[in-house]
């Protein structure tokens, strides 16, 4: 959970001290805390309902989403707690290890270390994780210091809030699952590690607000960012789906607050994929021009099969946001 989200949670609560570098008072992927000259704490925490039926694989997925915070910060992961909220009543025991062992599994994919946690009952299921990393605190990567001239590579897929929808739904086949299950749990762990070799100014990771409600933090008013949208990737099956109807709530939600904000240069079938609500979603790295195509295929060449650059940094223009 970002800071800004938290920020929202605790009525603005002023928790200001110098030793904090990213705090509530900005909408960051993390808070950062200096310990010294040479290292800072990274800390987020995310949770997540079921979006598949093994619980193994819905552990996998939750903890990916809940470490890709880290990630987008430029930090490595140290520690993971368990956050769950289990329904014993109508699930065996079996089922909350399988999950818990999902989960440690990304965790000790990128180095980190499970430590502990909490459980209490709740009649639906939640699980994700309570994240600490550490950081250079001269290395943070913001979500909001894109340079103009910059061009933006996104690494994953649009369209996950719509599949996990036709996933409850029982509307998908198994191999559109499994394929769609892959990419959610697969950890922006080494896009990290491979971004950091070149000259990127900000990076984010495309989550609950969607593509553009991500972009819009990241633009803040000081630039805009222009999409090209037949470049930005999204699955096929997604937009299947939403030609039926079948979108959640939540990416409703996010084009309600956002549409006013972007500037469409021409009518598209699909608009509502760039408002979807994304669950373990790519990182959205603003990388200098010059290095993005070499960034692309290192990306490409580590199993980040839908990487692509999907947009520029502009000077601000009257909308924070350009689709063409």
């Amino acid at each position: 959970m970002a800071p800004g989200e938290l920020n929202i949670a605790l009525g603005g609560l002023d928790c200001s001290d110098e030793r904090v570098l990213v705090g509530m008072d900005s909408s960051d992927d993390a808070a950062v805390f200096r310990i010294d000259d040479t290292k800072a704490l990274v800390q987020t925490v995310d949770i997540i309902t079921p979006v598949v039926d093994d619980p193994y694989v819905y552990g996998q997925i939750a903890a990916a989403n809940s470490l890709s915070d880290i990630f987008a910060m430029g930090a490595e992961v140290a520690t993971a707690m368990n956050v769950v909220g289990f329904d014993g009543c109508n699930h065996p025991k079996e089922v909350l290890n399988e999950i818990l062992e999902g989960g440690q599994s990304k965790v000790k994919e990128c180095g980190g270390v499970v430590v502990g946690g909490h459980t209490i009952e709740t009649p639906e299921m939640l699980y994700g994780l309570s994240v600490s990393g550490f950081v250079h605190p001269d290395k943070i990567y913001r979500n909001n210091t894109p340079r103009v001239g910059d061009v933006l590579i996104l690494t994953k897929p649009l369209g996950m809030g719509i599949l996990t929808t036709a996933i409850k739904a029982d509307m998908l086949p198994m191999d559109s699952v499994k394929k769609i299950a892959f990419i959610l749990s697969q950890l922006n762990y080494k896009a990290s590690k491979i971004m950091k070799r070149y000259d990127v100014s900000a990076c984010t990771d495309v989550t609950g607000f969607g593509l553009l409600g991500h972009a819009l933090e990241m633009a803040e008013e000081r630039v805009s960012i222009e999409f090209r949208y037949d470049s930005i990737p999204y699955l096929n099956e997604a937009k299947e789906m939403a030609d039926m109807g079948i979108i959640p709530a939540g990416t409703y939600n996010n084009m309600s607050y956002v549409k006013d904000k972007v500037l469409f240069k021409r009518e598209f079938e699909d608009e509502i994929l760039l408002f979807d609500a994304q669950t373990s979603g790519g990182l959205l790295i603003a990388v200098k021009e010059k290095d993005a195509q070499r960034l692309l295929n290192e990306l490409k060449d580590t199993g980040y099969d839908y990487s692509s650059i999907v947009a520029q940094v502009v000077k601000k223009e009257k909308k924070s946001l350009v689709v063409k």
